[in-house]
């Protein structure tokens, strides 16, 4: 047959192996020259032979022309006008064997290579598996579709910054296309490992792809990531590979000896062992021990590392450093160093111990050290004491699976492997591991993996299946079995955040079940689960109950359902139900909740919805723990409390009774894991309370702003002399900070909705500053007035007292006020639960009864000092009539503005403190509620001075003489010192 418009040949010879007889070979209808789509047929012989058929090409110094065709060979007939036709070279392109089961073996020669079509539809052969060759042996299972193509020369080149890279580098490999390449990956054959393992971005890994570049760059390498890179990519039709292999140098922290140290009694032990261990690498380092006197040196080979032991036979005579060094070609040698110390006569020791361990005579101040047992790595350590006595036995040991299975959710996570295929595999493999956890290090490593795949899923997406969630579940269950063993709270010790973290890692695992596999559920002892698809159509509420002790049950309303919903996608409702885990949660308080007055129910309850992809966390859930306590606290685990160690918090919850009977719903604004807290001690609500409160703090404002008005009527009238000004400019500012106090303090417990919005955190801070700036004001005219007693002829300058009232009354409490802000609110101890006001349980609710406490103290000893002042008769020739009127001004003025300031706010103190008595509470509220009429009425009204403006002003009559006012206090004052001055003379 000719080859159209070319003078090729066509040929096709075969063979007939194991056997002498050759077959009969029939012709088989093909198309010539067309390369895929060609037709093969083979043909077994008698006996046990097979036929193989070998394409063939025929190579002429012009034209190549291919072909795959049974047949006899037929020769274009040579004209006249052609020119001779001369076969200058013959070459092999594929060889196919006939298994047993009919599939033909087809593998290319050297130079050809099967297209990316056909390598992309069809098995590749088991010996290719592993060669790293693209494509060069296909399984067809029917008839040979075409044969190996000519492979043309390789269109890139794939370069690296440095083979060898040292520790903490970072590796950059590049490739440089001449054609447009498509389906780039990347693939590292580890050196203990002849499999590949896909590379994808991760937390180490970076892939960038441009056109005609690709480029794969890993941070902070290590051994891990040693071994040779291949990038398999297409172009012109074909598959091609290309590798580079880097090597990595191992880092002192990588190789471990044991023991780190060690204290020998030579009469009781005369000989001892060190082992140096070191991973297995693609570089070749030799070991050895130095010293070597009287001691034996062996190889232990290990799967992934390898361990050089030195045998002492006699013990040495002084301290001795035993050394390992570790040396490859052209690297710096590692060392790492055993401290050996010779016990001698007169040391204080440690005897003995073979009651747990193998605990040799050890000096004191050193550690001994055993080997963990079989399967586990690390050391067993117990300190021995100055006085020779042993300490506590410190269990460092970590099961070896866990380990591994730790070691490679880490490499996941970098970017090593396909988290689709290996996070199921490794959750399987976890669950299996549980039960040989009896170390802290290995619960906490178990856990820690637990933690490592839920970041890897959150960051890749990923799907898991029923069996990968059932296996995860099953973990779950009998880690919270451990809630009674001292190996929870031996490793919760070491980690506080543990029980936290391991949570959220639950939440996050749960809510990645495939949409297609819903719905779900799991039951144990511990852990129950529910799961369902809803559609886009659903128009129903959310409800889901679990059989509990007391019976759990949640719903979610369907309006809180329909943002998700018109996203037109199916809706995945995840409920799951974590009993004995909140007794593993830290024993954290958010705002207002204190720490010791709460018990748990023993559950947590999980709830996820997850449309597409994407996690709803806002939606309205009503739950009902069947508790009909009226003192729970509805709470879910806030992760981001106390530094993401993670708390109790209340925000967006609240309880609230069921319409038809008596049980406590808990109603929450967002999706998370929640629970209820019950308060052993709680103030009932008393709408009585509420609405006297109101009302005083309303009559105080009244009572405050007419005060105002007076002065704004009466003030040129009442400060002619400075005494009078300093005295009624104090109590001036002392009306102006209680009335804003006092309106802010009303607003907040009308108006505010919640103890964490904006407007009660402003009302908190403003109703801290200005309570305690009204009782600073108090203070400085208590100051002036012992000046008045004390320095009697000492003239005050007024610029200077105005200055100094100012800072006392203003800078002080806002310092007070800013500074328990700035503390106490990032620690979320700010705010009291349920008020908008300073958090009771913690300090800042001191940062305002403290500086008040110590006022009221300062203003009892002015108190004090001035009836001392006034009951001298040196001070007074008067009648007894004006002692009395002067004695009866300075109590009307500091027993009414300082004890009751100091009163309610002493019984406020007590109200903190003692939440089981309702009393404190009444006292408080009706006292407090009249501090704004109080200082109406003795401050400003029984004032001589404001009575005669007042009565000049609109009666125009004298005022009675029997009206008492502080102004009484200064001219008396001022009069009986006068006297006595004028008796000294």
């Amino acid at each position: 047959m000719v080859c159209p418009a070319a003078p090729r040949l066509l040929l096709a010879v075969t063979f007939l192996l194991g056997s002498a007889v050759a077959p009969t070979s029939q012709p088989v209808q093909g198309q010539a020259g067309e390369g895929p789509g060609q037709q093969l047929d083979h043909k077994s012989g008698a006996g046990d032979s097979v036929l193989v058929s070998v394409y063939v090409q025929l190579e002429f110094s012009d034209k190549t022309c291919s072909l795959a065709h049974h047949r006899a060979l037929t020769l274009p007939t040579a004209s006249a006008a052609s020119s001779p036709r001369t076969l200058t070279g013959l070459s092999i392109t594929t060889e196919c064997n006939v298994s047993r089961k009919g599939h033909s073996h087809c593998a290319c020669r050297p130079g050809y290579q099967w297209s990316a079509h056909l390598c992309s539809s069809n098995k590749a052969c088991p010996s290719q598996r592993h060669s790293g060759q693209p494509c060069d042996c296909q399984i067809f299972s029917h008839s040979v579709p075409g044969y190996c193509q000519l492979l043309p020369p390789v269109p890139g080149n794939l370069t690296l910054n440095s083979q060898l890279q040292m520790p903490g580098n970072n590796l950059n490999l590049t490739l440089l296309t001449t054609y447009n390449a498509t389906n780039l990956k990347w693939y590292l054959r580890r050196t203990e490992s002849d499999k590949r393992i896909s590379l994808r971005s991760g937390t180490q890994v970076s892939l960038n792809f441009s056109q005609g570049q690709a480029s794969l760059s890993i941070t902070n390498m290590s051994h891990h990531w040693a071994g040779e890179y291949l990038i398999s990519f297409e172009a012109q039709g074909f598959i091609w590979k290309l590798q580079q292999v880097v090597k990595v140098p191992l880092q002192k922290t990588e190789v471990v000896q044991f023991p780190d140290q060690l204290s020998i009694s030579c009469t009781a032990s005369p000989g001892f062992q060190l082992s140096c261990c070191f991973p297995s690498t693609n570089l070749v380092y030799s070991a050895a021990w130095s010293p070597r006197e009287s001691s034996q040196v062996s190889l232990l080979n290990r799967t992934g590392s390898r361990c050089l032991l030195l045998d002492v036979q006699h013990c040495p005579e002084a301290n001795t450093i035993y050394t390992c060094v570790l040396e490859s070609q052209g690297l710096a040698p590692l060392r790492r160093s055993v401290a050996i110390t010779v016990i001698q006569d007169g040391d204080i020791v440690c005897p003995a111990d073979f009651s747990a361990a193998a605990w040799n005579v050890t000096k004191a101040g050193h550690v001994a050290q055993v080997p963990c047992p079989m399967n586990k790595t690390g050391t067993v350590e117990r300190p021995c004491g100055p006085d020779g006595i042993w300490g506590p036995i410190q269990n460092n040991c970590i099961d070896t699976g866990i380990l591994a299975l730790y070691d490679e959710a880490m490499l996941l996570q970098a970017g090593q492997g396909k988290p689709d295929e290996r996070v199921p595999q490794i959750l399987e493999m976890l669950q299996e591991r549980v039960e040989v956890a009896s170390t802290p290090s290995d619960l906490l490593k178990l856990l820690s993996t637990v933690q490592v795949l839920a970041s890897v899923v959150a960051e890749v997406r990923t799907a898991l299946k029923p069996s990968a969630l059932k296996d995860l579940l099953t973990m779950t269950d009998k880690v919270l079995d451990m809630h009674s063993s001292s190996l929870w709270t031996m490793a919760q010790a070491k980690e506080p955040s543990m029980g936290s973290n391991f949570l959220l890692a639950v939440e996050t695992l749960v809510r990645s079940l495939s949409p297609k596999d819903h719905p779900f559920s799991f039951n144990s002892s511990n852990v129950l689960l529910q799961s369902r698809l809803l559609e886009p159509t659903c128009a129903e509420d959310y409800k889901i109950s679990f059989s509990t002790r007391p019976p759990l049950q949640a719903w979610i309303p369907k309006y809180s359902l329909t943002p998700p919903v018109h996203n037109g996608t199916s809706i995945s409702m995840t409920s799951v139900v974590l009993q004995k885990l909140d007794h593993l949660l830290p024993f954290n308080h958010g705002q207002g909740l204190g720490d010791l007055q709460y018990a748990t129910p023993g559950l947590v309850l999980v709830i996820s919805i997850t449309a597409g992809s994407e996690a709803f966390t806002q939606a309205e859930v009503i739950m009902d723990f069947g508790h009909t306590d009226g003192n729970l606290r509805c709470v879910f685990w806030d992760h981001n409390l106390f530094h993401h160690a993670g708390g109790w918090s209340d925000k967006g919850c609240r309880a609230q009774a069921a319409n038809d009977s008596l049980v406590t719903q808990c109603i929450c604004q967002h999706l998370t894991a929640f629970s209820i807290l019950m308060s052993r001690n709680t103030v009932p609500e008393n709408p009585v309370l509420t609405l006297l409160s109101q009302v005083g703090l309303g009559t105080s404002i009244l009572a405050l702003l007419l005060c105002l008005g007076v002065y704004r009527l009466v003030w040129r009238a009442v400060v002619r002399n400075k005494v009078a000004f300093f005295r009624h400019a104090a109590l001036f500012n002392m009306v102006i900070c209680l009335l804003i106090a006092d309106i802010w303090f009303l607003v907040s417990s009308v108006f505010v909705p919640g103890t964490h919005d904006l407007l009660c955190l402003a009302s908190t801070f403003l109703c801290h500053f200005f309570y305690l700036a009204t009782f600073f004001w108090m203070l400085a005219q208590a100051l002036l007035l012992a000046h008045q007693l004390l320095f009697v002829f000492h003239q005050l300058s007024k610029p200077l007292v105005l200055s100094l009232m100012v800072i006392l009354g203003y800078l002080c409490p806002l310092g007070f006020a800013g500074v328990t802000l700035g503390l106490y609110l990032p620690q979320g101890q700010y705010l009291r639960e349920g008020k908008c006001w300073l958090n009771e349980k913690g300090v800042a609710v001191y940062t305002f009864a403290g500086p008040v406490l110590a006022i009221v103290g300062v203003n009892g000893l002015v108190l004090a000092m001035t009836v001392l002042k006034l009951l001298r008769p040196s001070l007074s020739e008067g009648p007894p009539v004006e002692k009395r009127q002067a004695l009866m001004g300075v109590l009307k003025a500091l027993l009414i503005l300082t004890p009751i300031f100091g009163i309610t706010w002493g019984l406020g103190l007590v109200t903190l403190v003692e939440e089981a008595s309702i009393v404190p509470h009444y006292i408080f509220i009706i006292l407090n509620s009249f501090q704004g009429v109080f200082i109406l009425l003795f401050g400003c009204l029984t004032d001589k001075k404001v009575q005669e403006a007042l009565c000049k002003r609109f009666c125009h009559t004298r005022p009675p003489n029997s009206a008492i006012s502080l102004a009484t206090n200064e001219t008396y004052i001022s009069k009986h010192s006068e006297g006595g001055s004028q008796t000294a003379r």
